[in-house]
């Protein structure tokens, strides 16, 4: 997800129906980059990508609905918002320049759009038989995810016997699909 010509390959090499599409694609607590098409790492890998992909998708999950797309957003999309002092959506927020990034705050931004997009997709697809869903996968689930900031490391280390492992979440997430 962090290179768009990346997703252009999974959608090109597709040849069957799909029934089934989750998005979940995520990095979290990134210092500040750019990602060679020019944007902001967390953001494109979070949002921008899932984005594109379904973008690219979405005659393929027309053709074999009814067919699904469910988005994992996060909890934290709570902690954001993307307008200004004077209520207008602001786009420079979700791609800021080097000294206006914080790693959460990105992440956060990244999650809300997530919802929006999630909510604006099923609005359009619907009537073609293609539902769309965003879902929090619950309490932190011990992963990787935080592993370029030490002081989110600490905070996985102490609430790690409070998250659910990966095999525990995938039987809290799955059984929504039957």
């Amino acid at each position: 997800m962090c290179y768009f010509h990346s997703v252009d390959f999974i959608v090109f090499s597709l040849c069957r129906p799909l029934h089934i599409l989750v998005c979940n694609a995520a990095v979290c607590t990134q210092p500040w980059n750019l990602t060679e098409d020019g944007l902001e790492t967390t953001f494109q890998i979070c949002h921008l990508g899932h984005f594109y992909l379904v973008e690219l998708l979405q005659d393929v999950l027309r053709h074999s609905a009814p067919a699904r797309v469910v988005v994992v957003s996060s909890e934290s999309h709570r902690f954001t918002d993307l307008v200004d002092s004077c209520g207008k959506v602001e786009l420079n927020l979700l791609s800021p320049p080097q000294k206006e990034y914080w790693s959460m705050l990105a992440y956060n931004r990244a999650k809300l759009c997530n919802i929006l997009f999630s909510s604006e997709l099923h609005r359009r697809m619907s009537p073609h038989g293609v539902t769309c869903n965003a879902l929090h996968p619950g309490n932190m689930m011990y992963t990787s995810i935080h592993r370029s900031w030490w002081l989110m490391t600490l905070l996985f280390t102490f609430a790690r016997p409070f998250t659910k492992s990966m095999v525990r979440a995938r039987y809290v997430i799955f059984p929504s699909f039957t």
